[in-house]
This record gives structure tokens, C-alpha cells and sequence, in this order.
């Protein structure tokens, strides 16, 4: 009975899924779009009418519950499992609170309460789970450990962070952006720093929203060769810029908005010293700023270290780090009312 049960469910998310996921990226959505049921594991799998629409019912959200004090209960009576083997203040704050002010209940679960493929395998987990939630949000050290969820749940999916990509933060970079300037087509971001998950996430996302990237990195931390190819084909597809440097000015020359983040994540702590050494002069500073777009704009996910970009930038006007930390709460608001309910946004569509 209970291998019935077990297959019965994953065949309800099979069929649930199929449609959602064999899109081609591009081409807009028949009629209205609908991600009710859909797990979020990277934004590669999320064509550009799809990242409109999560970014619209985010700021909706924000207008109607911040700005009008609305009352939304559009998740009451569902409880998400929020699975974090990497600490976050960020990511545990927005979610909590997002979905107990969406009227959730959210369940938060350490390295203490749940030992992922340890003391219970990956597949009974997500059985488990499956059966008690309605949503998993799950914060990895291996993105494999979120496709293996992803694939033994009966319920949709959130990656949290994983060693491959950081999907979530994006929405709000992207929200951010898109309050600040109006528009996101045309505008030029530079990254300078590590080719990390939040780079990855980066490359399979602004192509689509007509944005051009321009990457520094130091010589032996590129982002992922495969993504990168994959992104190359992406940026030319929808006639957008991908550039790559090692030279942290080259890539901030005419750019709208500089970025970096941490270079040492965390389970690199061993590597800090080289790191650090490696990473030299890619700081982010005033000087940056000179060469950037006069419109320019400093984006960091935090937490930040001085290394990374001096108070003077950090501090400054040009920074936008305070406002993006909290569109993540708005952000991963919007995105679970896309997958759990049916709610269509009340406030006219951002211009994207």
C-alpha cells in the first residue's frame, strides 16, 4: 500500500510537471501563465514570461501588503519544510516571514533536526516531507542533493542556495533593478568577483530580460565551463552581450550596475588566504565607479567584507545592497504564491 501511495503521488507530480517543463526557452507562454505546482531549482528552467510574471506577483504583493497594509492571507493553511544545511540570515528571515505574512506556516529544519541522506536517505526524506508540507525550500551545499528532492517529492521544490546556483536572490537583484531604473532592457551588469553560484544564476537569467553581462573574474575562477557555454547561446539568442574579462575595470567600463559577492563561500574557509591573495584589486571602489555608466549602481547579496567593496561605495548612494535584501523577502513571496495558489496580481504589469 504504501509503494502505491509513494507511486501514485510522484505520477500526480510527473503529470503536474511534464507540460511546465517542456517549454522552449524564448517563446512566450499559451495564454496566461500558470507555475502552480512548479519547483524552482535554477532559472534556467524559466523562460522570460515566467520571470516577468514571478517578479510581477512579487510586486504586487509588496504595493498591496507594505504600501496599502492589506491583509493577505493567500497562504493560510499550508505549512512550507525549509531544509538549511548552510546557515543564512537572509534567506531564513524572508522565507519565515514571508510566508507567516502570506498566513503559512513555515517549518524550519537545521543540520541538527535533519540530516539529509544521513540518518534518513534523500528519497524517504522527501517521502516524508512529502506527506506533511506543502513546499520544501532546501539550503545545499550540493545542488545533486536539490534534483534528488526535486525528484522523490510529491510537492514542489525551492533551492535555497546550492553550490551550482542561487536562483532566488536574483529575483530580488532583478526586482531591485527594476524599481531603481524603471526597466531592466538594455541595461549593462558587471560582475567582478568569483564565478560563483550567484554568477551562474546571473548568466541563466538576464539574457532573457534583454540585459547584458560583463564578467571579471581572476584567472582560474571562471564560472562553470559548461553554464558558460550554455549562457553563450542564451545571450546570443536573444541578442544580448556576455563578455569576459580578468581585468575588474574592463568589465565595469559603461556598466549600469556593478556586483560582487563573498569570496569565500562557505566550506572554502581553508582556501581564505589564497583566495584573498588571488582576489587582490578586485575590490570595489569609487575608482570602479569612475569608469562605470553615470547612472551606476552597487548590488551585494551580504553579507559583505570590506575586501569586497570599501565603505565609500558601500555606503553610498549608488548602493542599492539595503533595498535588495529586502526584496528577498518580496521576492520568495511572489514565488511561492506562483507555485501554491492561484492568485493573478491586481496592480498593472511591470515594465520589463
Amino acid at each position: 500500500m504504501l509503494a502505491f501511495r509513494s507511486t501514485f503521488l510522484h505520477g500526480v507530480k510527473t503529470v503536474q510537471y511534464s507540460q511546465a517543463k517542456s517549454f522552449i526557452v524564448g517563446r512566450g507562454c499559451l495564454g496566461s501563465v500558470n507555475l502552480k505546482g512548479r519547483s524552482f531549482l535554477t532559472l534556467k528552467d524559466f523562460n522570460p514570461d515566467e520571470i516577468k510574471h514571478i517578479l510581477w506577483m512579487s510586486a504586487d504583493l509588496k504595493h498591496r501588503i507594505k504600501h496599502e497594509g492589506q491583509y493577505l492571507p493567500l497562504l493560510q493553511g499550508k505549512s512550507i519544510a525549509m531544509i538549511f544545511e548552510k546557515r543564512s540570515t537572509r534567506t531564513r528571515m524572508s522565507t519565515e516571514t514571508g510566508f507567516s505574512l502570506l498566513g503559512g506556516h513555515p517549518c524550519f529544519l537545521t543540520p541538527q533536526d535533519i540530516h539529509l541522506g544521513v540518518n534518513e536517505s534523500i528519497k524517504d526524506t522527501a517521502s516524508v516531507l512529502s506527506g506533511l508540507t506543502d513546499m520544501v525550500l532546501a539550503r545545499v551545499y550540493s545542488h545533486s542533493t536539490l534534483e534528488q528532492l526535486d525528484k522523490e517529492a510529491s510537492i514542489p521544490i525551492i533551492n535555497g542556495l546550492s553550490d551550482l546556483y542561487h536562483p532566488i536572490q536574483i529575483l530580488a537583484d532583478l526586482l531591485t533593478l527594476q524599481e531603481h531604473y524603471g526597466s531592466l532592457r538594455g541595461l549593462t551588469v558587471a560582475w567582478i568577483g568569483d564565478g560563483n553560484n550567484i554568477l551562474h544564476s546571473l548568466m541563466m537569467s538576464l539574457a532573457k530580460l534583454g540585459v547584458n553581462l560583463r564578467i571579471a573574474t581572476p584567472k582560474g575562477y571562471e564560472p562553470d565551463a559548461s553554464i558558460t557555454r550554455e549562457a553563450q547561446h542564451l545571450f546570443k539568442q536573444f541578442g544580448t552581450e556576455l563578455q569576459l574579462f580578468s581585468e575588474p575595470l574592463e568589465a565595469a567600463r559603461g556598466s549600469n550596475v556593478l556586483v560582487t559577492d563573498t569570496w569565500v563561500s562557505m566550506g572554502q574557509e581553508e582556501e581564505k588566504t589564497k583566495r584573498l591573495k588571488d582576489f587582490q584589486g578586485y575590490q570595489i571602489t569609487m575608482q570602479t565607479g569612475r569608469v562605470a555608466s553615470p547612472d551606476w549602481t552597487f548590488l551585494h547579496c551580504l553579507p559583505r567584507k570590506l575586501e569586497e567593496v570599501d565603505d565609500e561605495v558601500f555606503y553610498s548612494p549608488h548602493s542599492l545592497v539595503f533595498p535588495e535584501a529586502e526584496n528577498r523577502k518580496w521576492t520568495i513571496m511572489g514565488l511561492m504564491a506562483c507555485i501554491l495558489t492561484d492568485y493573478t496580481p491586481e496592480t498593472p504589469k511591470l515594465k520589463l
